[in-house]
């Protein structure tokens, strides 16, 4: 998540300070990602550091302002147009998991799956609820032309998030699948070494008989 852009996006729309920027970047994003302001003076700072925000005075409550700076509106630019970077993945834990799960003494990875599915798919029950209450703020913000475009924001990142655990669902299906395949192909592979060693001639029985003399 960047941070970074999400504040210079909102300075774009005029001067802020820390808080209101986290206030607006959690309605924005319907609090899906939250943030403190600690974080958000953190990054402000960096970003003046980097000549992409300036102080510019306060306002009426002593607040100090934020605002963008040329820099700041072309490092968004490119934001904007540039693609999301998936050469580098960014680490998942229910990958790592599962990867670390695999053949680990005393652990049930199945029951690891089940576990997880469980949970993936009431968390995709709760976004389907969350979405049903943005569409109808939403259809209630046309008919009275108030239009707000952080309902529509929101709509759009838990859209998103829905997609993502509906794939994390049908993923943990998959694995499941492919273990039990390995597993009953591992269950036949010892049952026919089992067979073929049962049916070879012992070495005593094969021997050439020498008698005494």
């Amino acid at each position: 998540m960047s941070i970074r852009h999400g504040l210079l996006a909102l300075l774009e729309r005029g001067p802020r300070y820390g808080s209101r920027l986290r206030s607006e970047f959690e309605s924005r994003t319907g609090a899906t990602w939250p943030l403190n302001v600690g974080q958000v003076y953190t990054t402000l700072n960096r970003l003046e550091r980097d000549g992409m925000v300036v102080q510019e005075g306060v306002d009426e409550a002593g607040h100090a302002l934020y605002a963008i700076t040329d820099d700041g509106r072309q490092e968004l630019k490119n934001w904007y147009e540039a693609p999301v970077d998936r050469t580098s993945p960014a680490r998942d834990e229910l990958s790592i998991k599962l990867a670390m799960a695999v053949g680990a003494p005393g652990v049930d990875i199945r029951g690891v799956i089940q576990s997880q599915r469980h949970h993936t798919v009431k968390a995709m029950q709760d976004y389907t609820r969350l979405k049903s209450q943005a569409l109808t703020a939403i259809e209630k913000a046309g008919a009275a032309g108030t239009q707000e475009r952080d309902d529509v924001a929101w709509l759009l990142v838990l859209e998103q998030l829905i997609f993502q655990t509906e794939a994390e669902a049908r993923w943990l299906d998959h694995c499941e699948a492919r273990l039990i395949r390995l597993s009953a192909a591992v269950a036949r592979g010892t049952g026919q070494n089992a067979d073929r060693t049962a049916a070879a001639p012992s070495a005593a029985s094969t021997a050439p008989r020498t008698t005494g003399r």
